[in-house]
């Protein structure tokens, strides 16, 4: 009997799902020398404001919906505070070829994201069922039958036989239900709580 490990799931994320505050300070540092370049020089046909796509699809494909508009919107307003600071003049075209593909590609990419994770997670719960439901059939195959063996025996009279098949379906009980523990996370531990008090 196998069941999925608590770290099948986190190690094979990848590095920017597993470790957020790498992934943030990454972010930040994107932002902050994307926002450098900008202010620093350039001209206004100069692509410079469409760098910011990297940051926003790192957000989106990290945290998913919500944070990669949130990045997309904040990446506008770096685009707002260049315009004000360096006193440049956008005309409808302009501002829309910089802002719709930024805010876009975060909500977009955001929403593809939380769609992959919902059926990673789907696909985690189903191939748990799966192996439950295949390890209910080995209980029901090797205890039942062994008791019902067990039952026989002593129905008829022979009770060394009878009692030799449940002591044996009694020991391969154990072994399943430690397995199953073990596989658990819960270690070699087999009692229950109020065993241990």
């Amino acid at each position: 009997m196998t069941l999925p490990g608590p770290s099948a799931a986190t190690t094979t994320e990848a590095w920017f799902r597993r470790r957020p505050p790498v992934t943030w300070a990454a972010v930040a540092l994107l932002f902050a020398g994307i926002f450098a370049l900008r202010i620093s020089g350039g001209t206004v046909e100069d692509a410079y404001s469409m760098l910011y796509v990297f940051p926003v699809a790192l957000v989106a494909f990290a945290f998913g919906l919500r944070k990669g508009a949130a990045a997309g919107v904040f990446a506008v307003l770096l685009i707002v505070v260049w315009v004000i600071v360096r006193d440049v003049s956008l005309d409808p075209v302009g501002w829309v070829s910089r802002v719709l593909p930024i805010l876009l590609l975060g909500i977009l990419l955001g929403e593809a994201s939380d769609r992959l994770r919902r059926n990673e997670a789907e696909r985690r719960r189903l191939e748990t069922a799966a192996l439950l439901h295949r390890d209910a059939i080995e209980i029901n195959d090797s205890l039942i039958q062994g008791m019902a063996a067990a039952k026989w025996s002593l129905e008829a009279g022979d009770v060394e036989t009878g009692l030799n098949t449940l002591n044996a379906t009694i020991s391969q009980a154990q072994e399943l239900v430690s397995g199953l523990i073990r596989q658990a996370g819960m270690g070699g531990r087999t009692e229950r709580p109020a065993d241990r008090e």
